[in-house]
């Protein structure tokens, strides 16, 4: 009896072009990681023409890129603003080995890190939607940034090729009845990395206080600790800014974030507004997440931000003129 033997190849094409595409969905075109791709090398370019003995860089994740009004914050130092503000998922490791790239001699950095990141004990993230430190790091062309671990990378890489089945519906309609897809962070952003659309609460989602059982991790301490060395090794400045967050101002969650700021503290400059650390108790100033803040919430918060930042940069110039 003649029986054919089984020939895996044509099998092992079908699966690379299948997977192929699927990279192309997600890190080109369509899915989640490529809008933040895209907009990852729209700030690079915005930060790249900006020129100026002095600039003031504002970076970590989205809690950075919804809360700000660079145009304002430039108007009143009198330098120019990035606003460089990414994704949290990407994590802590990612975005301070991301932005030591970006600076240069004379550049101020503010750190606005999310709690999510602060409290993470290695720095790195799976993420959400392909969000992660060792996606995002493939998808802009620098596998493994920030010392991602090498299992990591094998594991996530792995999934740049399978669209979620949710993301690929959403496109599909997308296609249909916009002619185009679109994301999350596929809205445009003005020449400073700001956003120009207001993304607001929607469906039946209620809002609810956030609370923080630990402080800041020891991990973060020690990673901004070198980010500062590094970045003043290259004649920049980093500052740090507790964010502002909706969260309920308990006992455990007062004394957790005021341990972050003295810990900070330490370590480098930290600005935040020692009445309330910060905390916010009011929802309606807040868009769609417990960091994302209102057009006119931006404002106070950027004027905010400006009047802590005075101080700091007055004297960083009298120390470097």
């Amino acid at each position: 009896m003649n029986t054919k033997s089984f020939n895996p190849f044509p099998w092992l094409a079908s699966l690379g072009v299948a997977w192929s595409l699927g990279f192309v969905y997600n890190v080109i075109y369509g899915g989640e990681l490529s809008w933040l791709r895209m907009m990852y090398e729209e700030k690079s370019a915005i930060a790249a023409k900006v020129e100026g003995p002095r600039r003031l860089i504002v970076t970590a994740g989205s809690g950075a890129h919804y809360s700000i009004n660079s145009e304002l914050m430039a108007k009143e130092l009198g330098i120019p603003v990035v606003n460089f503000g990414l994704q949290g998922d990407i994590g802590l490791n990612v975005i301070a080995a991301m932005i030591l790239e970006k600076a240069r001699k004379g550049d101020v950095i503010l750190l606005i890190p999310e709690y999510l990141m602060l409290m993470d004990e290695d720095g790195f993230n799976r993420g959400e939607g392909l969000w992660g430190s060792a996606t995002f790091s493939v998808a802009i062309g620098k596998p493994g940034l920030g010392g991602i671990p090498l299992k990591t990378m094998i594991e996530d890489t792995w999934l740049l090729g399978i669209p979620g089945m949710r993301a690929v519906t959403k496109s599909t309609v997308d296609l249909f009845t916009k002619g185009r897809m679109t994301g999350y962070l596929s809205d445009p952003i003005t020449n400073t990395g700001d956003p120009t659309i207001v993304k607001e609460k929607t469906g039946k989602w209620k809002w609810w206080q956030m609370t923080f059982d630990t402080p800041v991790s020891a991990h973060s301490i020690k990673l901004i600790e070198k980010l500062k060395k590094d970045l003043e090794a290259k004649g920049a400045t980093l500052v740090v800014s507790l964010p502002w967050v909706y969260a309920k101002n308990d006992g455990k969650t007062l004394a957790n974030i005021r341990k972050s700021a003295e810990e900070l503290s330490r370590v480098v400059p930290t600005i935040y507004d020692p009445k309330d650390l910060n905390i916010k108790t009011d929802s309606t100033i807040f868009a769609d997440t417990h960091y994302h803040l209102l057009p006119l919430a931006r404002i106070i918060r950027s004027e905010q931000l400006v009047s802590e930042l005075k101080p700091l940069l007055n004297t960083t110039e009298n120390k470097n003129p």
